[in-house]
C-alpha cells in the first residue's frame, strides 16, 4: 500500500492553536508523519478552547479538526533534556513548523538560526500574527483580533453602514492561513527538489487577512473611495438576501445583470416586470431598488425554499441558502464529494482538507492525540537509553 504523496516526510508540529498546526494537519491528510510537540501536563492550550466555550466534556471538536493523524510528544522545552531530544528530531526532519511568539523562540532556542544549521535540509516554517518585522514584530495575536479585525474586513463586513461589525467565528481566519503556510512549505519542499537545500518560509495572519480583503484594501492603494455597505433593497434585487416562507433565507447574486435581470423576473413569472417602466432599465431598478426588493419579498413569502430552489435552478438563476452547519450533516453533494471522512478509531468524521490531488488517495484520518500519548514510543525510536526515557518521562 502507498505511504502517500508525503510518506517520506517527517514534520514537527512545535506550533500551537491552530493556523501552523492545520498546515500540518493537511500534510498528514496526504501521508506525512506529523508528531506534535506540546508542553507536559496541560499540552496545547488549544486543548481548552472547547471549554471555555461552555460545552460539554466529550469530544473535543476543536482538537479533532486540526490535529488528527498526529502523534503526541510531551517534552519540556524549558529543560536540556527536552532540548536534546527536539534537536534530535530536527536532525531527522524535514519541516519544522512553529508560531510561537518571537521571543518566546528566542528563549526556548527554536529559532531559524537556532535549527537550520542542524541538519541543511530543513524546512522552517514561521507563522506570526504581524509578520517577521516591524515595531508589532512581537505582539501576540488571534485571527479574531489580527485576520478579522485588523485587516479591515470586519469594519466592511456589516449588514449596513450603520450596523455593529460582527465576531468572528473560531478558526474563521486560521484555516485559510493554514493553506498559505501549506503552500509556502510545499514551495519550499519544491525548491529543495532543486537546490537540495532547505528554507526558512513564512506568513502572518495580518498577510492573509490583507490577501482576504485584497479586492478593498487594493481600491483603497489605488487611491479610491470606498462606499459604505448600502442598506437593503439599495443593493439591487439581484444581489440581495430573502426570506421563503419556511423561514429558511437564501442570497441571489449576479455579476452581469443586463444578463440576469431576465432569467430571474421570467423564473419568478413576471416577465411583464422587463417591461414596466419602475423596472425596465438599469436606472429605473436603481431608483426603484426597494420596490423591486418589496415585490420579491412578498413572492418568495409564498412558497418554502424547496420550492424556489427548484424555480431558481430551472431558471439558471445564481442563489444559494444561508446555510446552517446542521444542514451539513446530511448534504448529498457533501457526501458525493467525500467532505466529511469517517475518522478510523472513532464513530465520527471530520472535515477533510480542502482540495484533492486526482490519483493520490488521502490517509484515512486518525483520531486527534492525547497529551503525549505517544511521548514513550517516540523517545524509544530516536535513541533513548531505557534510562533515558525513565528519567524524562519523571
Amino acid at each position: 500500500m502507498s505511504k502517500g504523496l508525503f510518506g517520506d516526510l517527517l514534520v514537527i508540529d512545535c506550533a500551537s492553536f491552530i493556523a501552523g498546526p492545520a498546515a500540518a494537519t493537511v500534510m498528514s491528510d496526504y501521508g506525512a508523519r506529523v508528531i506534535k510537540i506540546e508542553p507536559p501536563g496541560i499540552g496545547d492550550a488549544y486543548r481548552n478552547l472547547f471549554r471555555l466555550r461552555g460545552t460539554p466534556d466529550d469530544v473535543d471538536y476543536f482538537w479533532t479538526v486540526s490535529s488528527r493523524n498526529k502523534e503526541s510528544l510531551a517534552l519540556d522545552l524549558r529543560r536540556p533534556e527536552g532540548q536534546a531530544v527536539l534537536r534530535t528530531l530536527v536532525q531527522k526532519a524535514d519541516v519544522f513548523i512553529t508560531n510561537l511568539p518571537f521571543p518566546a523562540r528566542e528563549r526556548l532556542t527554536v529559532r531559524a538560526q537556532d535549527l537550520m544549521p542542524l541538519n541543511p535540509r530543513l524546512i522552517y516554517a514561521s507563522l506570526s500574527p504581524y509578520g517577521e518585522h516591524g515595531p508589532e514584530r512581537d505582539r501576540t495575536g488571534f485571527d479574531a483580533t489580527v485576520w478579522w479585525a485588523r485587516s479591515g474586513l470586519m469594519d466592511m463586513v456589516r449588514p449596513s453602514a450603520g450596523a455593529e461589525p460582527a465576531p468572528s467565528m473560531p478558526g474563521m481566519g486560521d484555516h485559510p492561513t493554514a493553506m498559505a503556510m501549506y503552500g509556502a512549505i510545499v514551495t519550499a519542499l519544491y525548491k529543495r527538489q532543486l537546490t537540495g537545500e532547505g528554507s526558512e518560509v513564512a506568513t502572518s495572519l495580518l498577510a492573509n487577512g490583507l490577501w482576504s480583503n485584497a479586492c478593498q484594501v487594493q481600491a483603497a492603494l489605488c487611491g479610491y473611495e470606498l462606499m459604505e455597505r448600502p442598506p437593503r433593497g439599495y443593493r439591487g434585487a439581484l444581489n440581495e438576501m430573502y426570506l421563503a416562507a419556511d423561514g429558511r433565507q437564501f442570497i441571489i447574486s449576479s455579476t452581469n445583470p443586463a444578463r440576469d435581470w431576465p432569467l430571474l423576473a421570467k423564473a419568478m413569472g413576471r416577465a411583464d416586470w422587463l417591461e414596466d417602466p419602475l423596472f425596465a432599465t438599469p436606472e429605473a431598478r436603481l431608483v426603484n431598488g426597494p420596490l423591486l426588493v418589496s415585490s420579491f419579498d412578498e413572492l418568495f413569502a409564498q412558497q418554502p425554499f424547496e420550492h424556489w430552489a427548484k424555480v431558481l435552478h430551472e431558471g439558471d438563476v445564481t442563489f444559494g441558502i444561508v446555510g446552517t452547519v446542521y444542514d451539513h450533516l446530511a448534504d448529498d453533494q457533501i457526501d458525493a464529494n467525500g467532505f466529511f471522512p469517517e475518522i478510523t478509531d472513532s464513530w465520527l468524521r471530520t472535515v477533510d482538507s480542502p482540495f484533492q490531488v486526482v490519483g493520490e488517495t488521502k490517509a484515512a484520518p486518525r483520531m486527534a492525540p492525547g497529551i503525549g500519548e505517544h511521548t514513550r514510543a517516540l523517545l524509544e525510536e530516536f535513541g533513548c537509553t531505557p534510562a533515558e526515557v525513565a528519567a524524562l518521562l519523571a
